[in-house]
């Protein structure tokens, strides 16, 4: 597969990288461990080699699972987790990232993940109790002690990003983005774009509904976390059809499915994009990794900006609540 740089930092992963939450986590009944095992480690042999997780999954089983999966390669592999949140005994739940709270995490991190070095350690959502610069230097300790090899940072404000750039260099950003969410491009991938920053796009295929295989009679379980979203209420999904039957149209002029052109489309805005779908399933990781090879023209490019310009999206990608932890 090819392979892209996050920015300036040197980090270099396999262009369509592997986000591991729905392994265990908000979708669902969790899928069998052993078969999700062997589906990472069928990632590694197609040629991914970027794994994402975070304590707060599950909390702790998706990054027990993503360690005991790419134990056994861990030196071809980067393995991405995240901090910010309160958990464990007596935890709020709700975000934390003191400097002592980010240590704690790290060290934990490292054993459930079974690795020296975590490779890229995400502020999981921006804490607005405490200074992003303070956040940036507990990082940036980790890393002198050989304990974190780059800093991230999960849907920051441009701002936000500056800030902590100045005290520690950021390699990536990870924001939700797709053809449905497209607010990075006010001022987040800017930003990104003039500091050297990486920028990995989260749920690229909508959380599923780009891939056309979502409609508004779609049931959601219980432990689904789309059945509380308001872009997947059926009267949302039946409007937004219009996104798939543009991505549909052009994939078959590519002899592509939906899900390829939307991440062909995120591959071709930047060469430092990595997007991370998720799945649970072995045809669709092969899907997902075949979108690396579809080349989409200058005219493809503009034919999609054309028709997505006239398409309004419905319903907000977050409940207010989760909303406020984003983009501060």
């Amino acid at each position: 597969m090819e392979m892209r740089k996050l920015g300036n930092s040197g980090l270099e992963v396999s262009a369509i990288g592997l986000g591991c939450m729905g392994m265990n986590h908000h979708r669902g009944p969790a899928p069998d461990r052993t078969e999700m095992i062997a589906l990472i480690r069928a990632a590694v042999e197609r040629g991914v080699t970027f794994f994402d997780t975070a304590e707060v999954y599950g909390p702790f089983t998706n990054e027990e699972l993503v360690g005991e999966a790419l134990q056994p390669v861990r030196k071809g592999v980067v393995i991405a987790t995240k901090f910010g949140f309160d958990l464990g005994p007596g935890g709020s739940g709700g975000v934390n990232s003191r400097p002592e709270r980010i240590r704690q995490v790290a060290d934990d991190s490292l054993k459930r993940l079974r690795v020296d070095a975590i490779d890229l350690f995400y502020q999981h959502r921006v804490d607005p109790a405490v200074p992003i610069e303070d956040v940036a230097g507990a990082v940036k300790n980790l890393i002198a002690e050989g304990k974190v090899k780059h800093f991230g940072l999960s849907e920051p404000g441009a701002e936000t990003l500056r800030r902590a750039h100045a005290v520690q260099p950021v390699a990536a950003v990870q924001s939700e983005y797709s053809l449905w969410w497209r607010l990075p491009e006010a001022d987040v991938l800017p930003a990104c774009a003039e500091l050297g920053v990486g920028f990995v796009p989260y749920s690229p295929l909508g959380r599923g509904f780009l891939t056309g295989k979502i409609d508004e009679s779609t049931a959601f379980g219980s432990n689904d976390n789309r059945s509380t979203l308001p872009r997947f209420t059926p009267e949302a999904r039946r409007a937004n059809r219009p996104v798939v039957d543009l991505l549909e149209r052009l994939g078959a002029e590519k002899h592509a499915t939906a899900a390829q052109i939307a991440l062909a489309w995120l591959l071709a805005q930047q060469p430092w994009i990595v997007p991370i779908p998720g799945t649970t399933k072995l045809n669709r990781l092969e899907e997902n990794i075949a979108a690396a090879l579809i080349e989409l023209t200058p005219d493809d490019l503009r034919s999609i900006e054309a028709a997505a310009s006239q398409i309004v999206v419905a319903g907000d990608r977050y409940p207010q609540a989760e909303a406020d932890l984003t983009r501060r």
